[in-house]
């Protein structure tokens, strides 16, 4: 079923994090509902705030959002964040919300930008 409106959360919102988020916010099709980190005064922390997106410095705060989400982007390079996202979603029964990691907003970043894009963390882990 196409999506007119994608409800978007980003957890991480530092090197990664802040370009990305620009980007969404800057989408009019996009509605960021929340953003993570648990630095609040790092750069997409701040941005977020000056456009009236909901902060937090728990990331289950996002988790927790259901199907209120269509895509939680997990950006942060930290494995057990992603383990910690997987298991939110199958404890709580939502099949709606997609996760996207960081492997991906490279790749989309890199597609948008035209070149490779290099992300502060190491993706091997993934």
């Amino acid at each position: 079923m196409p999506t007119e409106l994608f409800r978007v959360a980003v957890v991480g919102a530092g090197e990664t994090g802040t370009p990305l988020l620009r980007k969404l916010l800057d989408a009019p099709f996009v509605e960021v509902a929340g953003v993570a980190d648990l630095d609040p005064d790092v750069a997409g922390m701040r941005l977020a705030r000056e456009r009236g997106v909901r902060t937090t410095t728990n990331l289950m705060d996002l988790a927790g959002m259901g199907e209120a989400l269509d895509v939680l982007i997990d950006v942060t390079g930290v494995p057990a964040v992603r383990e910690s996202l997987r298991k939110a979603m199958q404890d709580t029964g939502n099949h709606h919300t997609v996760i996207v990691h960081e492997v991906v907003v490279q790749l989309m970043l890199s597609l948008l930008h035209g070149d490779l894009v290099q992300l502060k963390h190491d993706t091997t882990d993934y």
